[in-house]
Parts: C-alpha cells; structure tokens; sequence
C-alpha cells in the first residue's frame, strides 16, 4: 500500500507551468497478489490467485523495460501486491538495474531471505520503502490478518538494515491502528534507526470496491495526527508558504488533472496495461498490443489533456493542490472522475483551518469556514 510522501507535495505543481511532457517516473505493478489479507488494501489478490496467469510474462516485462529506458524513464517503481511472491522478481529486477533505472522497491518485508537481501546489497536500489501496520504483533496482525506476519516483518527489515540498504518503514493509519503510531515511529527511529512517515488517506480499492473505507479514520482525526507531528505540520506550512491557498489557481484552471500522471510518471498494471497512475480505474493501453511510446503519445496524451467541468468546486479553489483530489479519487469513490470526494474536501479545509490558512473564496463551498459560519446564522 502505497502512502504519502510530504516532501514531494510540489511535483504535481510543476505541471501548471505548461512543461514538455516527458515519461521520467514509471510504476510498474509486478502483482497484486500478496500474502497478507489488509483490508485496506486498494489492490491485494490472494497468493495462490488465478490472476497470476494473467500476469506479464518475464520475457514482457524485460520488453516494456526496453521500451521504458528508450524513452528516456529514469525513476522505475516495483510495486504490488508483494513484489516478492514473483519467482522471477531477481530476474527482472538486476535486467531493470543493467538498464540503468533508479529502483524504488515497495514490500512488506516479510518474503525477505538473507539471499535476497545479499542479492539486493551487490546490486542496490535507490530506495526500499516497508509497511509497518502496527508496534505490536497483536495490531500488525490485526490488519494483515496473518500469524506470525509481525516477527517475520521484523526479521526482513533487520536483514535490509544490517546491510546498509537505503530503507525507510511507513505505516498506513486505519482504524485498526492509531493508538500505535507513534509506537511505531519509536520503533522505526530509535530501536531500528530508520525514518518513517505515514499516511491516513485510504481509498477504495481498485475495482471500485468501497471495502477499504470501512477502516478510514473520520478527517478530524486525519487532521488531529496531522497536527500531532512537528514534520508533517512544517511540510505543510512549506508548501503553503510557495502555494499560497489565500489566492485562487488561475493556471490552468480548466485542467483535470494537475498531477504528474501523463505529463512525467505513469503506471503499468500486472496485465500490461499502461494508466495515469496505480489508482486509475480506466481500462488502459495494452502494452502487449502496442508499443509503451504509442501509450505514451497517444492514450496518455489524451487522458492528459481533458479538461475539468466549467461548474466545479474544484476549479479555482486553492486547497485542490493539497487535498489529494485527482480523477482516479473521484471515480473510485463516486463513480464519476469530475466528482470532489467528500473525504478529501473535508481533509483539506480542516487542515486549512487548523494551520490559520486563509482560503480565498471559490464559489459554494459547504466546507468554507465564512460559509459555513454563514449558514448558522
């Protein structure tokens, strides 16, 4: 499960000033199998799912990777599912290295070998982030829903970490699991010296299933643990402070998407399906089919290019760079790309009030502090 990283907030910003495109970040699915049950999670399939029969071949993945590096990618993220249920994973992860890609690995540790963590010293990525999902194994296991999951989590981290790999835990904050997060940053940072962030912003799953939500923390307490960590508070002060939301957007106003989908990162599902992102629910360009540049200059292209409704909230409201909004959110949860997520409307003004912000007006907004206090009345 993929979360938030803060000090990366601006790069969707880059995309308002009118850029070439440039396919630079892939993610690159491998599975969505995975042997952890997380009720969370936005795309997890059994271990033993039939759907790994419908997964790229080896030979595939090393031909898009071909085609990936031709482009001129340089970042390549290898995500799941568990990355590591793949028998051919260090097959395609040194073909991805000799390629001279910047490897990010996304894992829940708990497949990782001292083989594995060898192979991984002699040819290092640039990044392995691990989910922690509880400090205790009670929680941890709670969430995954695997005995035995939280030492064998343990266990992988400590391999990585005694190598001297690039590696950084995060959490996904449920309702499963808040009471332990700051038990978890104590045991990332100080008993196994490692950063950690984490993320309460759950969404539904993949095939639109609502499943997810019914562990999603209420936004006030979203914003409460925003306001608990000094780190996240200064990210977000940062970026307020270069995106000031007490102004409207005025460019471009009438873009859908103000992300880095289709304009520097795209995703490739495990059936070779290239999409704007992992969350993107459209059907995609068939990369077994076509060629990644025929996705890129034409599917993407045009995905990149549609525009937001004239009569949307979202259109010149400030907040829209911080809520996390984007049209795979709105038609995951609404059914409808156009469509704000009530979730993320909330999250964003609440935080606005809570850090001072003041927010230009942007038409009706029944979350706009002056409208909402004008309602009363």
């Amino acid at each position: 499960m993929e979360t938030l990283d803060y000090s990366s907030w601006s790069l969707g910003v880059k995309q308002r000033v009118g850029v070439r495109r440039v396919p630079l970040a892939s993610t690159l699915e491998l599975t969505r199998r995975c042997n952890h049950r997380c009720r969370h999670c936005y795309n997890n399939l059994p271990a033993c799912d039939a759907a790994e029969a419908q997964e790229l071949g080896t030979g595939e993945v090393r031909r898009i990777l071909d085609e990936l590096a031709a482009s001129g990618c340089v970042w390549l993220l290898f995500t799941g599912g568990e990355i590591f249920l793949r028998p051919d994973f260090l097959e395609i992860y040194i073909y991805a290295k000799e390629k001279g890609f910047l490897i990010t690995l996304f894992t829940n540790g708990t497949l990782i070998t001292p083989h594995l963590a060898d192979e991984l010293e002699r040819r290092r990525p640039f990044a392995i982030e691990v989910t922690l999902y509880g400090a205790t194994p009670e929680t941890y296991e709670r969430v995954t829903g695997v005995p035995g999951s939280f030492g064998r989590c343990l266990q992988g981290i400590r391999y990585l970490r005694d190598r001297g790999l690039p590696l950084k835990l995060k959490s996904m904050v449920l309702t499963l699991n808040p009471r332990e997060v700051w038990d978890m940053k104590r045991l990332a940072e100080e008993e196994l010296g490692l950063p950690f962030r984490f993320d309460a912003m759950l969404n539904p799953r993949c095939d639109s299933s609502p499943s997810p939500l019914a562990v999603r923390l209420p936004p006030e307490e979203v914003v409460a643990l925003d306001l608990m960590d000094p780190e996240r508070i200064n990210a977000l002060r940062e970026f307020a402070g270069r995106f000031s939301p007490n102004r409207t957007i005025q460019h471009p106003p009438d873009a859908l998407y103000v992300c880095g989908g289709g304009a520097y990162s795209f995703a490739v599902d495990p059936c070779g399906r290239l999409r704007m992102c992992v969350l993107s629910p459209a059907e995609g360009f068939e990369l077994r089919r076509d060629s990644f540049q025929a996705g890129w200059d034409q599917f993407l292209s045009r995905e990149r290019a549609l525009k937001l409704n004239p009569k949307s909230k979202c259109r010149h409201c400030a907040l829209r760079l911080l809520c996390g909004m984007c049209p795979a959110n709105g038609a995951l949860e609404c059914g409808d790309p156009q469509q704000p997520v009530d979730f993320l409307c909330q999250v964003a003004h609440l935080r606005a009030d809570a850090l001072g912000w003041e927010v230009a007006p942007h038409g009706e907004c029944e979350y706009c502090k002056a409208q909402r206090l004008g309602s009363k009345k």
